[in-house]
C-alpha cells in the first residue's frame, strides 16, 4: 500500500504548496504542523490538503521528519492566508511566514526553586541562619528570591543544597500574562459611553460578523466604551485582540487596561526577545492569555479561540506594511474577522475615508461620541496666517503663538510646539554657489541633525560630518541651514523662553523604548513645560497640563501629489490639537499657516468635521479614488537607471488590454532614487468592483521575468506614493 501524502506550505517565498510522503505511524490533517526538509534545510510548515500521487513521482517524495506539537492551524487561518496571498499578490509561504513567527523553539529554560527540608547544616554562619529563617515556612522560592529575602548571595543558597538543608524543585513557567478580571473595576461611563458600552456588549454576545466604528472625539473615552466589549468578551472565554499602530507608544493604554482588568495584557511586538516570542506565541495558540494587544503582525498569530478584533486609531498610516507582503491591517483584520464570523471594532476620532464612507452606507454601525469625558471643551482652533503676521526673518515662531506660549507658561499650563520634521534643517546649502548636499545613494537631501552633529539621509540611513568646506567650491565655513526641523525649533524656543523646561520628542531621539515611555511619563507629570515634537505626539497620549497646542507649519502635508494628503494632514493636525484641554482648562490651538482657506484649514478652525469629510468623500468619488475606485502601484527598481526604465516599459507593455483599467506609465517615482536604486513606478487604475489582482496576475505571468539587480514589486491599495 503506498505511502500517503500531503500537500505542506512551507514558510518561503514560494506561492505553492509541495508534496511529501506520510511516514508510517505517523496521522497528519490539514492544519498541522510539520517538520519537513526543504532543499538542504528543515523548515517548520503546515499541511496544506491531502496530495495526490502522480505516476512515477512517488518515489521522488520526501518524507515528513514529524509533527510539531502544537495545535492546527484552524481552517478560518488559512482561509485568511489562502485570501490575503490572492488579494495582495504576495507569495502565500511569505503570508504563512508570519503566522508562524514563533521565535525560539526548543525547551524552556527551566526555573528552579528552593525550600527547607534537610536537617541544620554543620558550619552554621549568620548568613545561613538568615536563609533557615526565611524558610522556615516551608514554601517554595526561586532561588534569586530566596537569597534576596534572606539578604545573602546565591553562592549561600547553592552551599546549603549541597548540604542537603535545602532542596530543589523545578517552578512552573510563570504565564505570560495573567487572567485579566472583567469586573475588576466597573467603570464610571457618561449616557452616550453607557449606550455605545451596551451596544458593543450585546454584539459580542450575539457572536457572528459585525464591523463597528467608535467615532468619538478626541478625549471622549473610545478607549473605556470598547473595553466594556472586551469585558464581555472575556466572560465568553474567547480571545480578544487589540491592534495599536505603534505598540512601542502604548504605556498609558497597558496602565488604562491594568487599572479596569486588574494585570496587563500580553503583548506582541517586534521588541519582544526570541525567548518571550517564543512563550508568548505557545500562550496565544494554546489558548492561556485571552488578550494580546499587538502591532499589525498580531493579526496573524494562530489563536486557539478568537471571538473579538479591535483596530484602535483606524486611520493611521503604519497599519499599511510598506515590505514584503504588502498587506493593510485594517482591512485584513475586517477580513479576518468576516472568515472567522467573529464581531470587529474600529476606533478613531478621524476615521479614514474608507471607513467614513462604509459607516455611512451603513456597512459599519457607527457608535458616536460627541463630547469629551467630563464635560471637557474641544480646543478652540485659530489660524495665524504667515502671508500677513509671520515670524520675523530666521524664525519660526509667530508673535501671537509666541505670546500665548508665553501665557500659558505664566498659568503654569503646558504647550506643545508640533512640526513634523525631524533634525534641525532639512536642507543644507553652499552660501557661495547654492551647491546642496544631498545623499549619494537617494535622490533626496541630507536632513541636519545638530545633536548627533551628522548629515543623515532619513530613506537609507546614510550619514556623515558636515564637511569643512563645499565639495563643489571649496569655500570654507559656507554652509546654511535652511528650514526648521525640531531640533532648530528647540534652539529658538531657549531664546524666546529661556526658563522654560524643554523636551523634545523625535523617533530618531528614540534611545529604547523604556527610555521614550519614561519621557512620555515625565510630560504627563509635569516634569517639562515646552514639549516639541513630530508627529510622534499626535498618537493618543493623555497630558493632563497641556492646555495649548502650536502648529509650526500646517501646510507641511499637504506640499504633495498624494492623492491622500489631505486627508492625512486633517488627520494629524486634528490629533495633535486634541492634545490639548483634555483636563482641566480651556484648550487651544494655533495653526501656522500660508493656505487658511484650504479646505482642511476650514474645517479644523469651525470644528466641523463633516464639512471635510463631505469634501473630500465628493472629490474622490468624482475622481474614482479609493473607496469609489481601486488602485495599484508597480514599482520597478534597478541598479542601472536605462536597464531600470526599459525593463518598466517592457512590464507596461505587457498589460492586457481591458475598458475597465487604466495603466498610467511608467514615470520616475517622486524618489527616483533610493538605496542607490533607480525607480519607475506603474500606477494602475480600476472601478472598485472590478477584480484587480486577478487581472494583475494575469498581466505578470505574462511579462518579461526580473533579471540581474533588477526588482518588481506590485502594491495593491497603494498608501505611499513616494
Amino acid at each position: 500500500m503506498a505511502a500517503k501524502i500531503v500537500d505542506v506550505l512551507v514558510p518561503i517565498a514560494l506561492d505553492q504548496a509541495y508534496s511529501y510522503r506520510v511516514p508510517a505511524g505517523l496521522t497528519l490533517e490539514a492544519g498541522d504542523v510539520v517538520a519537513v526538509p526543504f532543499g538542504a534545510k528543515e523548515y517548520a510548515g503546515v499541511v496544506w490538503g491531502e496530495g495526490h500521487p502522480r505516476p512515477g513521482l512517488h518515489n521522488k517524495l520526501k518524507d515528513v521528519i514529524g509533527r510539531h506539537d502544537m495545535p492546527p492551524l484552524k481552517p478560518e487561518l488559512r482561509r485568511f492566508i489562502d485570501w490575503v496571498a490572492d488579494y495582495t499578490l504576495g507569495a502565500r509561504g511569505m503570508v504563512l511566514r508570519m503566522a508562524l513567527r514563533m521565535g525560539e523553539l526548543g525547551p524552556a529554560r527551566e526555573r528552579v526553586g528552593v525550600r527547607l527540608a534537610g536537617p541544620a547544616p554543620k558550619r552554621m554562619t549568620p548568613a545561613r541562619a538568615r536563609v533557615m529563617e526565611a524558610l522556615a515556612d516551608g514554601l517554595l522560592r526561586a532561588k534569586s528570591d530566596a537569597a534576596h529575602d534572606a539578604g545573602v548571595s546565591v553562592g549561600v543558597i547553592d552551599g546549603l543544597i549541597d548540604e542537603g538543608t535545602l532542596e530543589t524543585q523545578v517552578l512552573p513557567q510563570e504565564p505570560v500574562a495573567k487572567a485579566p478580571d472583567p469586573d475588576f473595576l466597573q467603570p464610571d461611563l457618561s449616557p452616550a459611553q453607557s449606550k455605545a458600552a451596551d451596544t458593543l456588549r450585546e454584539m459580542v454576545t450575539r457572536g457572528g460578523f459585525a464591523a463597528s466604528l467608535v467615532d468619538g472625539v478626541t478625549g471622549s473615552g473610545k478607549t473605556e466604551v470598547y473595553f466594556e466589549a472586551v469585558a464581555e468578551n472575556i466572560r465568553q472565554r474567547k480571545q480578544t485582540l487589540i491592534l495599536m499602530p505603534e505598540i512601542a507608544l502604548t504605556a498609558q493604554f497597558l496602565e488604562r487596561f491594568s487599572a479596569r482588568f486588574g494585570v496587563r495584557p500580553a503583548e506582541w511586538h517586534s521588541q519582544l526577545s526570541p525567548r518571550k516570542r517564543a512563550r508568548t506565541f505557545a500562550a496565544v495558540t494554546a489558548g492561556e492569555v485571552s488578550v494580546i494587544v499587538g502591532a499589525r503582525s498580531a493579526l496573524f498569530l494562530p489563536y486557539a479561540d478568537l471571538g473579538l478584533i479591535i483596530v484602535d486609531e483606524e486611520h493611521d498610516a503604519a497599519y499599511k506594511q510598506e515590505d514584503g507582503v504588502h498587506y493593510h491591517a485594517r482591512d485584513m483584520a475586517v477580513v479576518r474577522a468576516h472568515e472567522a464570523q467573529i464581531p470587529i471594532i474600529l476606533a478613531s476620532a478621524t476615521p479614514s475615508v474608507e471607513t467614513e464612507v462604509n459607516a455611512r452606507r451603513g456597512r459599519y454601525t457607527r457608535l458616536h461620541l460627541p463630547e469629551r469625558f467630563g464635560g471637557q471643551h474641544m480646543p478652540h482652533i485659530e489660524a495665524i496666517d504667515m502671508t500677513r503676521e509671520g515670524p520675523p526673518r530666521g524664525r519660526f515662531i509667530a508673535p501671537r503663538l509666541a505670546e500665548a506660549v508665553k501665557i500659558a507658561l505664566e498659568r503654569g499650563e503646558q504647550a506643545l510646539l508640533f512640526l513634523n520634521r525631524r533634525g534641525y534643517a532639512p536642507l543644507t546649502l553652499c552660501r557661495s554657489c547654492g551647491h546642496r548636499l544631498d545623499c549619494p545613494n537617494c535622490d533626496a537631501w541630507l536632513v541636519d541633525h545638530r545633536f548627533k552633529r551628522r548629515l543623515v539621509c532619513h530613506h537609507c540611513g546614510f550619514s556623515k560630518p558636515i564637511p569643512e568646506s563645499c565639495p563643489k567650491c571649496e569655500a570654507k565655513d559656507s554652509f546654511a541651514a535652511v528650514g526648521p526641523g525640531v531640533e532648530r525649533l528647540q534652539e529658538e524656543v531657549a531664546v524666546l523662553f529661556p526658563e522654560a523646561r524643554t523636551i523634545v520628542l523625535s523617533s530618531d531621539l528614540v534611545e529604547s523604548v523604556e527610555r521614550l515611555r519614561e519621557e512620555l511619563d515625565d510630560v504627563a507629570e509635569g516634569r517639562f513645560d515646552i514639549i516639541i515634537g513630530t508627529q510622534l505626539v499626535a498618537k493618543g497620549h493623555h497630558f493632563p497640563k497641556l492646555n495649548l497646542v502650536g502648529i509650526i507649519d500646517a501646510d507641511l502635508g499637504l506640499a504633495n501629489g498624494d492623492p491622500r494628503a489631505a486627508e492625512r494632514s486633517f488627520q494629524l493636525l486634528h490629533q495633535v490639537v486634541g492634545r490639548a484641554g483634555r483636563e482641566a482648562g480651556q484648550g487651544m490651538g494655533y495653526l501656522q499657516t500660508h493656505q487658511p482657506e484650504h479646505p482642511v484649514m476650514r474645517a479644523l478652525i469651525a470644528a466641523d468635521r463633516d464639512a471635510f469629510y463631505d469634501t473630500e468623500i465628493a472629490s474622490r468619488e468624482t475622481t474614482a479614488y479609493p473607496p469609489f475606485g481601486r488602485l495599484a502601484s508597480l514599482i520597478v527598481s534597478g541598479g542601472d537607471k536605462h536597464e531600470t526604465e526599459s525593463f518598466a516599459r517592457k512590464v507596461a507593455a505587457a498589460a492586457p488590454l481591458d475598458d475597465n483599467v487604466r495603466v498610467l506609465g511608467p514615470a520616475e517615482a517622486p524618489l527616483a532614487v533610493v538605496r542607490g536604486r533607480f525607480r519607475h513606478r506603474i500606477l494602475v487604475k480600476s472601478p472598485k468592483n472590478f477584480d484587480l489582482s486577478h487581472y494583475l496576475r494575469g498581466w505578470l505571468q505574462n511579462a518579461p521575468r526580473t533579471r540581474g539587480t533588477l526588482k518588481l514589486e506590485v502594491d495593491i491599495d497603494p498608501q505611499s506614493f513616494l
